[in-house]
């Protein structure tokens, strides 16, 4: 049958089949086989929204999210996410598009007229990859679908040590978000933000993936390209170092693949 928030011509979802079991929506056919509590994953594709799902997939039954919002890897990244949704066993999924990213700007993600900068891991200030606010349009449609699918974590792969710096992947602001939470949903919600990884080193999350056994190949991370990573944006460069740093190799192919240890 159609997607049920598919309303009123919304683009907010991109009309995944469901089944209906025992009074809601799944996309897993079949019965439930465990009594842990669901959790939301708000998965990129990325290596730390990855190993953020298999550490949720310890202890939660897994509702997978992802948010396509007119980057310039849009297609691999959900081609991504879809693996991983597949590789977790995630009861439901849901792919939702904000075109509106794109259209406010302000991103060299998001306007094809900004250039991706090459990387830069000494920079001190934000740079032009950060996304003006976008977290919090993620969280709010986690927090939507969470309450109606009575969830009770959303899991999110922020990172805030080793990263780029944005400010909306400082614990403060999941603390913050928290709080509105309380205030914003129903009495009887019981729905928390969890960020594993937000005081990790990138570096620590390839090793805690390693010893999940996340799978990384099914992983993205690179700004600019979807056929081949290119290996010199900071995404790539903080990939190829944390692995570099933990002792792997990161099992994607790159275009350049320089050496970014410290």
């Amino acid at each position: 049958m159609a997607c049920p928030y598919r309303l009123g011509g919304c683009n907010l979802c991109d009309g995944t089949q469901m089944t209906a079991d025992n009074g809601r929506l799944t996309t897993d056919h079949g019965p439930r086989t465990t009594d842990k509590a669901l959790a939301v994953i708000l998965a990129s594709g990325g290596m730390d929204s990855c190993v953020t799902a298999a550490i949720a997939n310890l202890d939660y039954r897994l509702a997978m999210l992802h948010v396509a919002y007119g980057q310039r890897t849009e297609a691999r990244e959900l081609q991504s996410f879809n693996a991983l949704a597949d590789y977790y066993h995630a009861e439901d999924r849901l792919v939702c598009h904000l075109g509106h990213l794109r259209q406010i700007g302000g991103s060299c993600l998001t306007d094809p007229a900004l250039a991706v900068e090459p990387a830069n891991l000494d920079r001190k200030e934000i740079p032009s990859s950060y996304v003006p606010f976008r977290n919090a349009h993620f969280l709010s449609i986690a927090v939507s679908w969470g309450e109606v699918l009575g969830a009770r974590k959303i899991f999110i792969g922020a990172v805030e040590e080793d990263s780029s710096g944005y400010p909306d992947c400082r614990p403060a602001y999941y603390d913050a978000f928290n709080r509105v939470i309380a205030l914003g949903t129903k009495p009887e919600t019981q729905l928390e933000i969890v960020a594993p990884v937000i005081g990790m080193r990138k570096s620590e999350i390839v090793r805690r993936g390693m010893e999940l056994g996340a799978p990384f190949s099914h992983t993205w991370s690179c700004y600019q390209a979807e056929d081949v990573a290119c290996g010199v944006c900071d995404s790539c460069a903080l990939r190829l170092r944390a692995f570099e740093e933990a002792g792997f190799e990161d099992p994607i192919s790159y275009a350049q693949r320089p050496h970014y240890s410290r």
